[in-house]
């Protein structure tokens, strides 16, 4: 099953794109918000992929980053909500927002969806209470946890940028290591192992 694909963006419709892998095209279908993102992006581009087989055909759905992926196949746990409506919802709203209204019953807000009537909505509200991820902000440049500045140029954010991570990759688990403890003052080598490992999981979720 992909999990992640990483090549040069060849531009498709406006629900898809190709992410060209070592010249393999892979048809990927996203939002418009992570389409123009990673438009706006110079080189490869990073899409977490979410895999949905079905009996006559196998559907690539791409994310900026695991968030979006994760909150994607979640709401596919809802009666109703197809991969067509998932994205409309992530499309729709930040992350944020979308949580909030489920949270707080806000069927004028989920009905505004593409794709979601009343009774949808319902379903949504009702059986994602506390399941989308809060972790980070959504907005994809920036998370939560503030990142010290430094004139110094990080050798962590070096070291990942020659593995082929993205900014939006770096500057998230850069925070995960500040909440986890970890601390920019670590040994480099620490603190790749602790990125390595939190980027894997990502890729695995």
């Amino acid at each position: 099953m992909i999990a992640l694909l990483r090549g040069a963006l060849i531009p498709g419709t406006t629900t898809r794109a190709i992410i060209d892998v070592q010249g393999v095209g892979y048809a990927v279908s996203a939002t418009n918000r992570d389409l123009n993102h990673w438009k706006g992006l110079e080189g490869e581009v990073t899409a977490h992929i979410s895999t949905q087989v079905r009996e006559d055909s196998i559907q690539l759905y791409g994310f900026s980053d695991a968030q979006h992926r994760q909150s994607f196949e979640i709401m596919l746990g809802v009666s109703g909500v197809g991969p067509k409506v998932a994205l409309s919802a992530l499309d729709a709203m930040e992350l944020s927002q979308l949580r909030q209204a489920i949270e707080t019953d806000d069927l004028r807000a989920l009905t505004s969806i593409s794709g979601v009537g009343k009774k949808t909505a319902q379903r949504i509200a009702l059986e994602l209470k506390g399941k989308l991820p809060v972790e980070f902000s959504t907005d994809r440049a920036r998370v939560s946890v503030p990142i010290p500045s430094s004139n110094k140029p990080d050798p962590l954010e070096l070291a990942l940028q020659r593995l082929g991570y993205t900014k939006t990759e770096i500057e998230r688990t850069r925070a995960r290591l500040i909440e986890a403890g970890i601390p920019e003052e670590t040994p480099v080598a620490q603190r790749l192992k602790a990125a390595l490992s939190t980027l894997y999981r990502d890729i695995r979720k």
